[in-house]
């Protein structure tokens, strides 16, 4: 899966581009609009009040961006290795499971200054070893990573079935969910942090999972950007023959980069288990793990474009459950059609408007260049 070679500054390749593949997006989503009888402009104008008009609006907008996230930056990490690791759903729930255990088994114990830390040290942890396994069976025994991380989101929704049935279920209580952890295992909302210091803003599910986020998009573009190990990792993405023939085990990239995937996805068991839920349940992740296949592609696989991505994916989730509230006639299947409009125009069609993105690059600045040179 290696990338296709540009002559486009980063600033166009991660910023302009997707940004010209969302509008058209919009502009497909408003005929549709146009065409069951609802004016596309007062349904956009809804979409980004509700995204962003009001302090509610970006508590949960920032907090669907926030799994999306981690999500977006699984993906792109196991990209960049030429891997395509379709089993973040599974490695998140799986990662809610560990955070899951910590949680129960030391709320009691443990103040929330040390149990936390290893809630989300679990979490990242439970996370890499379930992505260990696919990526040990394509590195060892060939099977094929997008196969095998599949099988395995299924395997993991299997097991937590089993456990929340048959292990953690709260005694005496028929739903397939643990016990309610102790308070030193809830991980802060923004609004309390807020609340610490005077200000008040309004309380949503957004918590400090945020800022983990923010500093995991720091530390994946230093590890793949600004260390040995992920210039690797690019290398054996970009071209493995070459990578092989400079050295680098290939069945060594694959389980480390595999890992930190994983591990990443698992973070999503913080936002949710640790800062929204307080107990194990069962689908949690919601679709989580499949949407950061689409914000990681938006993003070009950067940590800053994934942000973004995320950013507008959560203002989609907000803006949209305002949207089907406001206008009867937009239902919640229509706001998951204009998602997938998103993600057809960002992931099947990103490159559609790549050529004459590029020729009029090239031309602007060649232009640029004959007029410096004329008057140097």
């Amino acid at each position: 899966m290696s990338a296709r070679p540009s002559q486009l500054p980063r600033w166009i390749e991660i910023g302009l581009l997707p940004v010209i593949n969302v509008l058209m997006a919009l502009v497909v989503a408003g005929l549709i609009l146009w065409t069951i009888g609802a004016n596309p402009f007062d349904a956009i104008a809804i979409l980004v009040n509700g995204a962003f008009g009001s302090g509610y609006g970006w508590g949960y907008t920032l907090y669907y961006a926030t799994s999306f996230i981690f999500t977006g930056l699984a993906v792109a990490v196991a990209f960049h290795a030429g891997l395509f690791n379709i089993g973040g759903e599974g490695q998140a729930y799986i990662g809610g499971l560990g955070a899951g255990i910590v949680a129960l088994a030391l709320d009691n114990y443990m103040p929330a200054p040390i149990l936390l830390p290893l809630a989300i040290v679990a979490a990242g942890i439970f996370g890499a070893a379930w992505a260990i396994v696919p990526a040990y069976l394509q590195a060892y025994r060939g099977s094929h990573i997008v196969i095998t991380t599949i099988m395995f989101n299924f395997l993991a929704a299997s097991l937590m079935v089993y456990l929340l049935v048959d292990v953690f279920r709260d005694p005496g209580q028929m739903s397939t969910q643990s016990r309610t952890f102790g308070e030193s295992a809830f991980l802060p909302e923004i609004a309390q942090v807020f609340g610490w210091v005077g200000i008040e803003i309004p309380s949503t599910p957004l918590n400090l999972s945020l800022v983990w986020a923010l500093v995991c998009c720091v530390l994946v573009e230093i590890f793949i950007w600004r260390s040995r190990l992920g210039y690797e990792i690019r290398a054996m993405g970009l071209s493995p023959r070459a990578a092989i023939y400079a050295g680098i085990k290939p069945a060594r990239i694959v389980l480390i980069a595999m890992a930190v995937s994983g591990g990443l996805a698992g973070f999503v068991g913080v936002n949710e288990i640790l800062g929204v839920q307080h107990r194990m349940l069962l689908e949690f992740v919601a679709g989580a793990g499949f949407t950061g296949i689409a914000v990681a592609l938006m993003g070009r696989n950067h940590p800053f474009g994934i942000v973004l991505a995320s950013l507008l994916f959560g203002a989609l989730y907000q803006g949209g459950a305002e949207l089907a509230f406001e206008i009867p006639t937009v239902t919640r299947e229509m706001i998951i059609a204009i998602q997938g409009l998103i993600i057809l125009f960002s992931g099947a069609l990103a490159y559609m408007n790549r050529p004459w993105v590029e020729r009029l690059y090239l031309r602007f600045v060649a232009g640029w260049q004959r007029e410096v040179s004329s008057h140097g």
